[in-house]
């Protein structure tokens, strides 16, 4: 029999496999959690692969530092208290896991071709995870899976590979429960509070599993203000977080039309745009950008078409508005980048371009699959000269290029680029920094300006192009 965890009883060790953006959060927001009397609820530790990434992560953490670049304060502060008090440590010993009441899964799972014909998914670092925690998890603990999957994975793959060593080690399968709990955390200025203040969905692949986790969720997450929300399997928590990611996605995807139809015809879609969210039925509509990135969003769509297919065995479901979104999203950025060469005659041959902003996500450092990437390679490809420009990064890993966070002299480049919303950029005083002088040409791709700056710098004399205005 498994051990038995009600709302006061809920297990104290915490492990959370995977220290990236998400489990790095959910590692403080689990840490941070406390009784009434302020005492903390869990023992946390965090663990990572013994990687140069994972070992930095690892460091970082247990020197009370929070991984990754953000604003948030609550987050910054959050993690420094947490190790100071002694329930939040990270290793990369993985025999952690015999000491655990319950693992956190924030561990990768990634397609192996995004922009293929034939996408699939790359189970094999994910699975290596399970093997990892098949062999060392004790009986009674609690497996909650974040990581955003295929629906059907917890039962199909999951669930298997965990019983395979529980029955070679001599455990009960039935002792050791599965749950889903996908997470919605958003780096930013609310990084923490995605997570403790924030509607959550979770299944069990049994009641037993399901009960367990809402106990555990409900001593981290404010579940008067955001109460939580069961689902009857794991197949519909696994499909809601798909579905969720791929409305989005395709929502952008839609606005991308509207955005070239303003531009010729010449009008601002973002005032039509903002009056259209005054109806309440459409107020989370999207807008035209420079395009879609992060982990989530230029792969999730693809997940219900490939478990179809490799999980379920199944013909004839397509997906083709998810798959179409994909497509279009990923395009975003060379939009900008044709609308550039269209500007110089047909050629960025030679250009010397300032591409404001480099991660995917405003007030972020995540350059994983950030459209700038995308827009950067291109033009080097097209013989142009890019130079990046963030207050969030100081080296782009995978363009492998050092980045700036001060405003350069503007004098040395043909084109400036604001592809990234950074509150940064909108504080940016363009009187001072470009001394009032005009004929500089700047894009704002992202709609990054405010409409204070823009009417500034078209007083100045400058070129202002943009994507979703004529």
């Amino acid at each position: 029999m498994s051990m038995m965890f009600d709302s006061d009883t809920v297990p104290k060790t915490v492990v959370v496999q995977g220290l990236g953006f998400v489990g790095a959060a959910m590692a403080v927001a689990v840490a941070s959690a406390a009784d009434t009397n302020s005492a903390p609820c869990f023992d946390v530790i965090g663990i990572d692969l013994d990687n140069p990434a994972g070992n930095k992560r690892v460091n970082s953490i247990n020197s009370g530092i929070f991984p990754f670049e953000t604003v948030d304060q609550s987050m910054i502060k959050g993690t420094e208290n947490c190790v100071k008090r002694g329930n939040l440590r990270a290793t990369t010993d993985h025999s952690v896991i015999g000491k655990a009441d319950v693992v956190v899964i924030s561990v990768n799972l990634d397609i192996s071709s995004i922009d293929g014909t034939t996408p699939n998914v790359n189970f094999a670092p994910f699975k290596k995870a399970i093997h990892t925690l098949g062999k060392g998890v004790r009986k009674g603990t609690l497996i909650i899976v974040e990581t955003t999957v295929p629906p059907g994975t917890c039962v199909s793959i999951i669930r298997p590979l965990l019983d395979e060593h529980l029955a070679k080690r001599g455990i009960d399968p039935g002792s050791v429960l599965v749950a889903h709990s996908y997470e919605r955390v958003m780096p930013g200025a609310e990084y923490l509070d995605s997570i403790v203040n924030f509607w959550r969905v979770y299944s069990g692949i049994s009641v037993q599993a399901a009960n367990q986790c809402e106990a555990f969720l409900s001593k981290i997450i404010n579940v008067k203000e955001y109460p939580l929300t069961r689902l009857q399997t794991t197949f519909a928590s696994e499909t809601a977080k798909v579905l969720e990611n791929s409305y989005r996605a395709v929502n952008i995807a839609f606005m991308e039309e509207w955005g070239r139809f303003a531009e010729e015809v010449g009008f601002d879609l973002f005032e039509v745009i903002d009056a259209i969210r005054m109806r309440p039925t459409h107020s989370n509509m999207r807008q035209p950008g420079f395009g879609v990135g992060g982990y989530c969003l230029t792969k999730d769509p693809l997940f219900a078409k490939l478990a179809a297919k490799e999980l379920f065995h199944l013909d004839g479901h397509e997906f083709p508005f998810s798959s179409q979104a994909i497509k279009i999203n990923g395009e975003m950025p060379l939009v900008t980048l044709g609308k550039l060469r269209k500007h110089f005659g047909g050629s960025i041959s030679g250009k010397k371009i300032l591409l404001m902003g480099i991660s995917y996500r405003q007030d972020v450092g995540d350059t994983r699959y950030s459209p700038s990437e995308k827009f950067t390679a291109q033009a080097l490809r097209e013989g142009a000269f890019v130079s990046p420009c963030d207050p969030f990064v100081k080296y782009w890993n995978e363009m492998q290029m050092p980045v700036s966070a001060d405003l350069p002299e503007p004098e040395t480049f043909d084109a400036i680029v604001f592809a990234v919303p950074h509150n940064d950029y909108r504080r940016i005083d363009f009187n001072l920094w470009l001394r009032t002088r005009g004929n500089y040409i700047l894009f704002d791709a992202n709609n990054v300006l405010t409409n204070n700056q823009r009417s500034i710098l078209k007083d100045m004399g400058n070129t202002l192009l943009s994507i979703g205005r004529g």
